[in-house]
């Protein structure tokens, strides 16, 4: 009886292993945009309108704009949001702030988001549960 090849995938396993972390550490850190912790409420509106994604205006803890992915300075936004609703006027907005950006900023990207004339804006906020007082 003639010996027959094996083949050892032993090492393949661990190449395809080692390649897989890499993908689960790397894609996430690869995402772009704002870093935003958002504050929590209780009671969460649950009917959203699932028709056309809503462009996303975000602030970070330091005060740095975002529209979509885009970073924007405060003198500009009214501009890029009338571009935007005239682009696509059906489209909301939903504000998405960091909970330690300071209110005032955030009432005022929601007040030029208004002015602009959006058919609907919203404020995204995570659903908090009782426990986490």
């Amino acid at each position: 009886m003639r010996p027959r090849p094996v083949m050892n995938v032993t090492p393949l396993v661990d190449v395809v292993l080692v390649l897989l972390i890499i993908f689960m550490v790397v894609i996430p850190a690869m995402q772009s945009g704002a870093s935003i912790e958002m504050a929590g409420i209780f009671n969460v509106d649950e009917q959203t309108d699932k028709k056309a994604e809503p462009f996303k205006l975000s602030i970070e803890k330091d005060g740095t704009i975002y529209l979509e992915e885009e970073i924007v300075t405060r003198q500009t936004l009214e501009s890029k949001l009338r571009a935007a609703s005239k682009r696509e006027p059906s489209r909301r907005v939903v504000v998405k702030a960091d909970k330690a950006a300071e209110y005032t900023q955030v009432r005022d990207l929601y007040r030029v988001a208004q002015q602009v004339g959006f058919p609907g804006v919203s404020l995204r906020v995570n659903k908090r549960n009782v426990d986490d007082e």
